[in-house]
C-alpha cells in the first residue's frame, strides 16, 4: 500500500469550493433564465451554445463574452497549491490573492458592463465603444462567487483570523458579503439620492435646507401650536411603545412562567395574535369600535351623553395599535429570557433569607436586563418603521414612514425627501442601539453553565402576581374584543348599514370547484396565497438560520470590526419597509443582480428585513449560555461547526421558534415593503388585501384576514411542536422529577454531558 505522501492532494475544503466554482463557471447558465432554474427546461433551450441559457467557459469559447475569461482561469490558480498544507505560509497568501481578486473582479464586470455596454463613460473612454452587452447574474455566477468568497475566507483563516477557525471565517465572510450586497448596497443607492436635487444635480444647501426643516424638527405644539415636526412625532411614538410593549411582554411571560398559570399554551396562542395580523386590520377593528361612528364610541355617548370625537385618530389610536401589534415580539423575547434565569440562584437567595419580592428584585430581574433592553430595542424600531398603523390612523399625527412613503409615492416624488427622512430615522435607531448597550454594561448575564440546575424558579410575591393578573386580563380581554371585532365583521354583509351575517365574502375569496383537470380554486385570493404561504416557508427557516449564526458570532467570537459588524446586521431593521421596497427596486431592476418581479427580491427582502429579531433573541438567550459549553466542546475535539449545531443549537430553541414564528408571521403580513415587490405572477395575500381595501370591500378584507390568522396558528403551533422547548430545572412545581427534553451531548462522551437543559 502506498503512503499518502505518494498522492499529494489538495486541502479537502479548498477542493469542495474550487469544484462548486468549476462547476458554476463549466455547467450551468452564466446568466439568468426566464424560467425556474429548478425544472430543467433550459436544458431544452439550447443548452450550452444559446447566449440566454450558455455556462461561461461556451460563452468565452464563443467570443461572445471574453471579459468572463480571467474568472476561469482564477478558478484554476488553486492547483498551484496542489501538495502544499494549509500551514504553508504560501498556502494562506495564494488563497487570499485569488479569492479577492476573484470576487472583486466578478463584481466589478457585472457593474461595469450593462444592459446598453459600458455603464461608466470613463471605461468608455478607456477601452472604446462596447457591442456587446449582459443580463443579470444567474446561478453560475452564484456559485462561482461563492467559490471566491469562501476561498477568501479560507487563506484568512489559514493566515490565523480568528484563531484559524475556518467555520467562524467562513461565517463572517458570508453574512458580511451578504448584508453588504442586500443590505448596505440598496440603502447607500437609496440614500445617494438624498443630495440630488429635482433637476439631478448635487446640492449641499438643498440638503440642509431639507434636513433642518421646520416641518422636521419644529415644536409648535409644545407652544400651543397644531402640531410638532415629524421627527419628534415618531420619536416620542417610539419610546412609548418600548416601554409600554417592553412592561407587557415581561407580565405575560412572568405570568407563563412564575404564577402556576394552568392555561399558559393558550395564553402563549393569545398573546401572538396580533403579531399575525396584518396592521391596518388592526387599525380598521380599531376604528370600528373607536371612531366616530364605532360601537364603543356610539355607546358612550348615548350612555353618558356626551359629543363623540375622533380622538383615535392620531397618537391615542397609533399608540393602541402598535402596543397591541408589537407586545407579542417582546413576549417572544422575555419569555425565552425569564425561563433561562436559573432556578439555584434564585433558591439561593430564599436560602439567604430573602423574601420573594427581594428575590425578585436583586436576583431575578437583574439577570433579566439583556431581555428588556432587547425587548425595549425592538419595540422602538418597530414603532420607528411602521407604516400600516400610522397609514390608517395617524389621522395629523405625521411620523417619518408615512411621511417617506408620500414623498416617494406622492405627487411630488421626491427620492431625496424620503432619503433624508430615512437618515434621520436611522439617527434614532442608531441612538436607541447606543443606549441599549450602556445600559447593559459589559456585565455578565449568565445563567446556564454546564453544571447541573435542579432547581426550580419561585412563584411571585402575591402582590406583584396580583398586579400581572391585572394588567394580563385587562389587555387580554381587550385583544379578545379587537379580535372578535374582525371575526365578526367577516360575517357581516356592510359594517355599519347593514349587520345581517353572511358567508359570501368567504365564497368569494376561496371558493373550491372541480373541472375536467381536478380541483379548481375559483376564489379569487387563492393565487395570492398560495404564493403567500410558498414565500414566508422558504424565507422563515432562512431568516432563522442567518441570523442565529449572526448571534453566535457576536456572542461567542471576537474579530476586528465587530462593533460595525453588529450594527450592519441591525441596518434594515431601522430603515422603514417602504424605503427597503423602493431601495431593492432600484438596486435589483438592471444587471448585475436582475431581481424584480421575481420570487427571489421576496423572498430576499424578508430574510433581511427581519434577521435582526433571530439576531436579537439569539443574542439575548446566548449571553445566558456559560462558554465553558463550547470550551468543553472544543477541548473534546470538535470543532466550532460542531460545537454550534450539538451544543449552543439545542440550548436556543426559544430564540429558535421566536425567529421561526417571527419571520413566517412577517412574510405573511408585511406590506410596507413587498407593495413595491409584488408582481402579476407574484401576489401576496397583503396587497390583495389592500386591493380590496381600496375597493371598498371591507368583508372580503377582513374574511381574508381571518383565514390568515387561522392558518398561522396553525403553521406557529406545528413549528413549536418541532422546536420543542428548554427546560433549565428539573423538577415540576409539584417536585416530581421531569423528564429530560434537551439533550446536549459533548462530542466524544458516550453519555450527555447536560441533561434537561441545567
Amino acid at each position: 500500500m502506498r503512503s499518502e505522501a505518494a498522492f499529494p492532494a489538495l486541502h479537502p475544503t479548498l477542493t469542495l469550493w474550487t469544484a462548486i466554482g468549476l462547476v458554476g463557471y463549466v455547467l450551468l447558465p452564466w446568466y439568468g433564465i426566464d424560467s425556474n432554474f429548478f425544472t430543467l427546461s433550459w436544458l431544452a433551450d439550447g443548452y450550452p451554445f444559446d447566449d440566454d441559457v450558455a455556462p461561461a467557459l461556451f460563452l468565452v469559447l464563443q467570443g461572445q463574452k471574453p471579459w468572463l475569461a480571467p474568472l476561469g482561469l482564477l478558478l484554476l490558480a488553486p492547483l498551484l497549491l496542489w501538495g502544499r498544507k494549509k500551514g504553508d505560509p504560501l498556502f494562506g497568501r495564494l488563497l487570499v490573492v485569488i479569492g479577492a481578486l476573484g470576487f472583486g473582479y466578478l463584481l466589478f464586470q457585472g457593474f461595469a458592463i450593462g444592459l446598453r455596454g459600458w455603464n461608466w463613460q470613463w471605461l468608455a473612454a478607456l477601452f472604446g465603444e462596447l457591442d456587446d452587452r449582459q443580463f443579470g447574474m444567474g446561478w453560475g455566477a452564484l456559485l462561482v462567487s461563492g467559490a471566491f468568497l469562501f476561498l477568501l475566507t479560507l487563506g484568512l483563516a489559514a493566515r490565523g483570523a480568528v484563531g484559524g477557525d475556518e467555520f467562524v471565517v467562513g461565517s463572517i465572510g458570508f453574512v458580511v458579503a451578504v448584508v453588504g450586497i442586500f443590505i448596505f448596497m440598496p440603502i447607500l443607492q437609496m440614500l445617494a439620492s438624498a443630495l440630488v436635487t429635482q433637476d439631478g444635480d448635487y446640492s449641499l444647501s438643498v440638503f440642509l435646507s431639507k434636513l433642518l426643516s421646520e416641518r422636521l424638527w419644529g415644536l409648535g405644539c409644545l407652544a400651543g401650536g397644531p402640531r410638532c415636526g415629524v421627527a419628534w412625532n415618531s420619536l416620542f411614538l417610539a419610546v412609548l411603545v418600548g416601554l409600554i410593549t417592553t412592561a407587557l411582554g415581561l407580565v405575560f411571560a412572568l405570568m407563563v412562567t412564575r404564577t402556576g398559570f394552568r392555561h399558559g399554551a393558550l395564553l402563549r396562542a393569545l398573546t401572538v395574535l396580533p403579531i399575525i395580523t396584518p396592521p391596518f386590520v388592526i387599525g380598521l377593528a380599531i376604528i370600528l369600535l373607536f371612531g366616530l361612528s364605532g360601537v364603543v364610541t356610539q355607546g358612550f355617548a348615548e350612555l353618558f351623553g356626551i359629543q363623540p370625537t375622533r380622538w383615535v385618530y392620531g397618537l391615542p389610536g397609533l399608540l393602541i395599535a402598535q402596543t397591541l401589534a408589537f407586545t407579542p415580539i417582546a413576549f417572544l423575547v422575555m419569555i425565552g429570557v425569564v425561563e433561562g434565569v436559573s432556578p439555584s440562584m434564585e433558591e439561593a437567595a430564599q436560602t439567604l433569607r430573602a423574601n420573594r419580592w427581594q428575590t425578585f428584585v436583586t436576583v431575578s430581574l437583574p439577570l433579566m436586563r439583556p431581555g428588556l433592553a432587547n425587548a425595549f430595542l425592538l419595540g422602538f424600531i418597530e414603532s420607528m418603521a411602521d407604516f400600516g398603523n400610522p397609514l390608517v390612523l395617524g389621522g395629523n399625527f405625521d411620523v417619518l414612514s408615512t411621511e417617506i412613503f408620500f414623498a416617494i409615492v406622492g405627487a411630488q416624488y421626491d427620492q431625496a425627501q424620503a432619503a433624508i427622512l430615512a437618515l434621520v430615522l436611522l439617527f434614532f435607531t442608531l441612538g436607541a442601539f447606543y443606549a441599549q448597550r450602556f445600559w447593559l454594561g459589559r456585565k455578565s448575564y449568565t445563567t446556564v453553565s454546564g453544571k447541573g440546575d435542579a432547581g426550580v424558579h419561585p412563584h411571585l410575591p402575591a402582590g406583584l402576581r396580583n398586579g400581572v393578573y391585572g394588567v394580563a386580563g385587562f389587555w387580554t380581554l381587550f385583544t379578545l374584543l379587537v379580535y372578535a371585532t374582525i371575526f365578526y365583521g367577516s360575517f357581516v354583509k356592510l359594517w355599519g348599514v347593514d349587520f345581517s351575517l353572511t358567508f359570501d365574502h368567504y365564497v368569494k375569496a376561496f371558493a373550491v370547484g372541480w373541472n375536467e383537470f381536478g380541483i379548481h380554486w375559483r376564489g379569487s385570493a387563492w393565487s395570492s396565497f398560495w404564493t403567500t404561504m410558498q414565500i414566508a416557508l422558504i424565507s422563515a427557516p432562512l431568516t432563522a438560520a442567518i441570523g442565529l449564526l449572526t448571534a453566535y458570532l457576536l456572542v461567542r467570537q471576537n474579530f476586528a470590526g465587530k462593533d460595525a459588524f453588529e450594527f450592519g446586521t441591525m441596518l434594515s431593521f431601522a430603515i422603514p419597509g417602504t424605503v427597503i421596497g423602493v431601495s431593492y427596486v432600484i438596486a435589483f431592476n438592471v444587471p448585475p443582480i436582475e431581481l424584480t418581479g421575481t420570487g427571489i427580491i421576496l423572498v430576499l427582502s424578508f430574510i433581511f428585513r427581519n434577521m435582526p429579531v433571530g439576531v436579537r433573541a439569539g443574542i439575548a438567550s446566548m449571553s445566558q449560555i456559560d462558554r465553558s459549553l463550547d470550551e468543553s466542546s472544543l477541548t473534546l475535539g470538535a470543532s466550532s461547526w460542531q460545537t454550534f449545531r450539538r451544543v449552543v443549537l439545542p440550548l436556543l430553541r426559544p430564540a429558535i421558534l421566536a425567529a421561526l414564528v417571527y419571520s413566517f408571521v412577517r412574510a405573511m403580513t408585511a406590506i410596507s415593503a413587498i407593495i413595491f415587490l409584488v408582481s402579476a405572477r407574484y401576489d401576496m395575500s397583503t396587497s390583495y388585501i389592500v386591493g380590496r381595501v381600496e375597493n371598498n370591500e371591507y368583508g372580503i378584507a377582513i374574511a381574508y384576514s381571518a383565514v390568515l390568522i387561522g392558518v398561522m396558528l396553525a403553521v406557529i403551533g406545528l413549528m413549536q411542536l418541532a422546536v420543542g422547548r428548554r427546560d433549565i430545572g428539573r423538577r415540576s412545581m409539584e417536585g416530581d422529577l421531569s423528564q429530560s427534553r434537551t439533550n446536549v451531548s459533548l462530542p466524544g462522551q458516550g453519555q450527555p454531558a447536560l441533561t434537561g437543559g441545567g
